[in-house]
């Protein structure tokens, strides 16, 4: 143990040394609204694509997720993993990534609110956004301490308040001296962190199951907890439930393409070429990182002898069961492991309140308090609002670890996640594609997300039994999954339908909007054929 905290702390020495040069070293940068939101629109696909895995994956996804999923379908949890690459980063880099650069830049948008203000031409649709989005971060970006309290106990004798803080603390320094530039470039060095740190587990946890055959084996021999699989049913392809299995694909992977902080990364990158060199670094950067850690949680059942179990639901606690799965390992694979989990929600971190302070700042504060508000003012505001929202979610991040009996804290994190998918995917998708998108229909969707979300948590605070209602609304309303990618399909069924019974903007302002996908551009033959 004293070898394994030895390790440590030099590792995060080092560590906390680079963020905070990196945020130092990028303050001029930072010195107007559009450097320290969007980089200049400068930056390139290795920061980019990097910059929008490290948000999209944080310890939530490494601890919770991967064993809370992992324990449920066993190995067909790698699928969750494969969807967030496929769907939640290839995909969404080819059907977002291009447009929203383009639109964004030629309506000078800067958030996803003031997307929504610019191209529907109403500022309550931007500053509700802004609301939407202040209201259901805040939960979210307390819910990037989970699972550290856990892991820093296998290794540290202190108390977990003291962790919170310094990640908060550390984050808040780099992003606040060196804004949207200074978090790319660590969310690289993150990047590469979690890259190298995720295969050396995975090798670690196999060989110390015997190897992949032997694990795979054993794994292959436990029967579900209802008796549905006498065995078989935790290294089969689907797993023992596909279709809720089916649902958490959906959730974790449609659901970026909705989330302000994943798609505001397409705002900022440099060019074409760019997008084409970000579409496959990202996606391969998902490959490994989430397929890596489902299909790592995978193996949770075989530690079930290990696991904390809770005594009065005398289910498995899911943040217990990949500490325990690393707590048989080598000094230096738990030393990674630490500076991995913290590297990935440092990075989330400080993405989502960047994402908070600048649309709370941009859109709220200078739209309907100061419209005259100079750029040095919006700057120092964001830095305000960047302290203010990291405090928030430490303080609450803290309350919920030591009163666990507030769960309502508990519940707002899981349905922030479906709630922001639901009101702005939708939205955002259609006003990128679709001319005849109307501003009725936007509000909406946004009513309509909001409302399943609000909806789930009073079904989940008051334990009301669902069953009663039916099976489908039982069914959806059973888990924040499950409502979650109600709201979001939902969204894009109700969008266009609203839009054909109500009036969308005057046909040449919509048509001169997407003149700016028509800019005839000329590029050298060797990027693009005749």
């Amino acid at each position: 143990m004293r070898q394994t905290q030895i390790i440590s702390s030099v590792l995060l020495v080092i560590f906390f040394a680079l963020m905070i040069a990196v945020g130092f070293q990028t303050r001029r940068k930072a010195t107007d609204v559009a450097g320290f939101v969007l980089g200049g629109r400068s930056v390139g696909p290795w920061l980019t694509a990097f910059a929008f895995g490290t948000s999209y994956f944080s310890a939530v996804i490494f601890v919770g997720y991967a064993g809370q999923f992992g324990w449920l379908y066993g190995m067909s949890a790698t699928w969750a993993g494969l969807g967030n690459a496929f769907i939640g980063s290839l995909l969404a880099w080819n059907i977002l990534g291009r447009r929203t650069r383009i639109m964004t830049q030629s309506l000078d948008a800067k958030t996803m609110p003031d997307f929504f203000g610019k191209r529907f031409l109403s500022t309550t649709l931007k500053v509700i956004a802004s609301l939407i989005v202040f209201v259901f971060l805040i939960p979210y970006t307390a819910s990037l301490y989970n699972g550290l309290s856990s892991l820093f106990g296998l290794v540290f004798d202190i108390p977990y308040w003291v962790v919170i803080v310094i990640m908060a603390v550390l984050t808040g320094v780099y992003v606040i001296f060196g804004g949207y530039m200074a978090t790319a470039i660590n969310d690289f060095i993150q990047g590469m962190i979690m890259l190298f740190g995720i295969a050396a587990v995975i090798f670690a946890v196999i060989h110390d199951n015997g190897g992949l055959l032997e694990a795979t084996k054993a794994l292959s021999k436990i029967p579900t907890d209802d008796g549905s699989w006498a065995s078989g049913a935790f290294s089969s392809f689907f797993g023992p439930d596909p279709l809720a299995l089916l649902f958490v694909v959906i959730l974790t992977s449609l659901g970026t393409w909705g989330l302000p902080q994943m798609v505001g990364k397409f705002y900022a990158i440099k060019s074409e070429k760019d997008i084409h060199k970000g579409t496959i670094i990202s996606t391969v950067f998902a490959i490994i990182v989430a397929g890596g850690c489902y299909f790592l949680g995978g193996f949770g059942r075989l530690y079930a002898d290990k696991i904390k179990f809770n005594p009065q639901t005398e289910k498995p606690m899911f943040d217990t069961i990949v500490p325990t799965m690393l707590s048989t390992l080598p000094s230096v694979i738990i030393a990674i492991v630490i500076v991995l989990v913290l590297a990935a929600s440092m990075s989330t971190l400080s993405s989502l309140v960047l994402t908070s302070s600048s649309t709370f700042t941009l859109d709220v504060i200078k739209t309907s308090f100061k419209k005259d508000m100079k750029e040095k003012h919006q700057v120092m505001y964001m830095r305000i609002f960047i302290v203010f929202f990291i405090a928030v979610s430490a303080v609450l991040a803290i309350i919920k670890d030591s009163f666990p009996g507030l769960t309502f804290i508990a519940q707002m994190m899981g349905v922030s996640w479906g709630a922001l998918a639901g009101a702005f995917l939708a939205p955002f998708l259609y006003g990128l594609y679709w001319k005849k998108t109307t501003k009725v229909s936007v509000a909406v969707c946004y009513i309509w997300g909001c409302s399943i979300a609000i909806l789930q948590l009073v079904v989940t605070l008051c334990e009301i039994d669902v069953t009663k209602w039916g099976t489908v609304l039982g069914y959806i309303f059973n888990s924040s999954i499950n409502s979650g990618v109600v709201a979001m399909v939902g969204g894009l069924i109700i969008v266009p339908v609203v839009s054909r019974f109500t009036k969308g903007l005057d046909k040449k302002v919509a048509d001169e909007m997407f003149e700016c996908f028509s800019k005839k551009v000329e590029v050298p033959q060797s990027e693009a054929l005749d």
